[in-house]
Parts: C-alpha cells; structure tokens; sequence
C-alpha cells in the first residue's frame, strides 16, 4: 500500500505582475511530494525560486505575486484555494516554516516567551500556565538550558545561534506534519551551522516530520537529505536520491554546481565554474532556460524548453540530452 504524502505539490505557477507590463515566472510548473519522515532538499542558485516555492505552500506572496495555476494537497486535502482565516489554522500547526534570518523573522518588542505561548495557546488551546511550562520544555529540548531566562529576554538579547533555536521550537511547538527550512544556517558562522542542521534533523525523527530543506549548500544536502530537487529559471531540472544525483548527476547545470565544490579526494588547480548569471524570472530564454549558460547548447534548446524526462524511474531530467519518456 502506498503511503500518502504529507505534501504534494502539482503543476505550481507563482507569477509576478510588475508595472512594465512585464511578467516574472518566479515559479513555473513545479511538481513534487514529500512523504511522512522524509526530508526532501530544494537546491539551487539565488533568484532559482526555491523561497517563493516555499512561500507558494505557506500561501505568503503578496501582491503583485499570486498562485496562477496548480493544486497544492496538505496531507489529503487540497489547500490550494484556502482563505486566510483558513490558512492561519494550518501556519504553525500543521506547517511550520524556519526562516533565513531569525531576527527578522522574530518580533523585537516581545519577549521570547511571550511570541512562543501565542502560538501555543492559539493553536492547542493551553491555558497561560500550560503555554509558559510547555515553552520551557521546548527551549529545553531544543539545547538551550538557561530557559526560564530566555524566556524573559528579547531576541536582541541571544546570540544568532541561539534565535535559530528559539524558531526550531517555535516551529515545532504544535507537531507539525511538515517543516519548511528555508536557509536555515545562512546567517550562522561554521560550527554553529552543524549544530543547528543536526538539531533539525534530531527534531524531524523525534516527531516524524516530513522536512523540506532549501539551500544552495550541496555539502548539507548530501548529509541531511534523501532526496533532492535541483530548480532553475523557476522550474526543477533534475531530481533523484541524493546518492544517485551526487554519484551520477545529468543535467549540465546540476554538473556545474557539483564541480564548483572543492573535494578532499581530487587534485584540481582551479574549480570548475558555470559561466554567467540567473536571468531575470521576466525575461527567461525562449527554450530552454539555462540554455545561455550551458556548456552542452544544441540549436533546439535555444527554441524548445524540455519537458521533465526520466532516465529511470528514480531519476528526472529536464534536458534534451536525455529525451526518454516523459515524467506522468
């Protein structure tokens, strides 16, 4: 019996308006689930779309953005058209998000405890005793032992480190069935990035999460996920387990970022490097989108953007060096 997905996302569009008359595809055409336990890694340059897929599923873009097309199912049930009063019950509830820079994300005029017995008390109806020892619990759990003082403090207060901590327990204070880490450790120095990843992953098996991880640190994917999906110009290019699209990578741009990362095993005298930048999401190429960039350019990829294809069935290529049967 097949195990129904936490998340599954089909056909998402998210598009920008802007006041030129131009139109950004931020998001165009994107696909994928993620199952219960799973922890499934988005990766991709800057300006690829991986935060406003994130944002897409937390129904967060503001205007001139919006959804144009898609259907996005929340454990079963299609969330796709849901109203903010609706959304505000599945935010922090049954989704829960982890930002970039904690401070942003964290308000500065409330106190640590104040910001994580709100959420409690609105979503598992805890009385403001129940909220306050429970926020304790999860600071505890979450490795931050002077608790009852954290509490008290602002976010101004910790350490960048100790924030992200404070938005791990935010975010897993009402057992969400799904976390969304969007960056997680980029503000954070080395050795802190490591603890923090590890302490994701420690949560997301202690509550049996399904985990969507977004970074453009490969080094993070392939110690943390199960299985990754590589977007750019706004669409995924290749997606396959992370042992498989470490181990055997197809399309050119998923071979540009893995050649670019130093290894202890190769004597290189200079990196590899994928020439040029991310277009603008409003004036993509005709065909397909890393077409500019591509050491492996054909005359029809200038012309023709490829469909999601499979080499097999655990790997999916966008490229019209591997035109094998069309992914359903």
């Amino acid at each position: 019996m097949t195990q129904q997905a936490v998340l599954q996302v089909d056909n998402l569009k998210t598009y920008f308006h802007l006041e030129e008359g131009k139109t950004a595809k931020a998001v165009d055409d994107i696909s994928f689930k993620i199952s219960p336990g799973e922890t499934v890694a988005l990766v991709g340059e800057s300006g690829s779309g991986k935060s406003i897929s994130a944002l897409s599923i937390m129904q967060l873009i503001n205007k001139p953005g919006r959804i144009e097309g898609g259907k996005i199912t929340l454990n079963g049930k299609d969330i796709t058209n849901y109203n903010a009063k609706q959304m505000t019950k599945i935010r922090g509830n049954d989704i829960a998000m982890i930002f970039q820079e904690p401070m942003t994300a964290l308000n500065p005029v409330f106190t640590i405890g104040n910001q994580i017995t709100e959420i409690v008390r609105k979503h598992k109806n805890m009385s403001r005793q129940e909220a306050h020892r429970h926020a304790i619990h999860l600071l505890k759990l979450v490795g931050l032992s002077r608790a009852e003082e954290i509490m008290k403090e602002f976010p101004h207060q910790l350490s960048g480190g100790m924030r992200q901590r404070v938005m791990i327990a935010m975010a897993i204070s009402c057992d969400p069935m799904l976390l969304i880490a969007d960056e997680p450790t980029t503000a954070l120095d080395v050795t802190i990035q490591a603890q923090i990843l590890d302490l994701m992953n420690e949560m997301k098996e202690r509550f049996q999460m399904a985990l969507l991880l977004i970074t453009h640190d490969v080094g993070v994917v392939s110690q943390y996920a199960d299985r990754v999906m590589v977007m750019y110009g706004g669409q995924i290019v290749e997606e396959a387990t992370v042992d498989v699209l470490l181990e055997s990578p197809k399309h050119p741009y998923t071979q540009g970022l893995l050649d670019s990362l130093p290894m202890v095993d190769k004597d290189v005298n200079r990196l590899g490097t994928i020439k040029g930048t991310v277009p603008p999401a409003y004036d993509f190429p005709s065909g397909c989108r890393f077409s500019t960039r591509c050491p492996h350019v054909m005359e029809k990829c200038h012309s023709q953007n490829p469909s999601l294809s499979t080499s097999d069935s655990e790997h999916h290529v966008r490229c019209h060096l591997y035109p094998s049967e069309v992914k359903e």
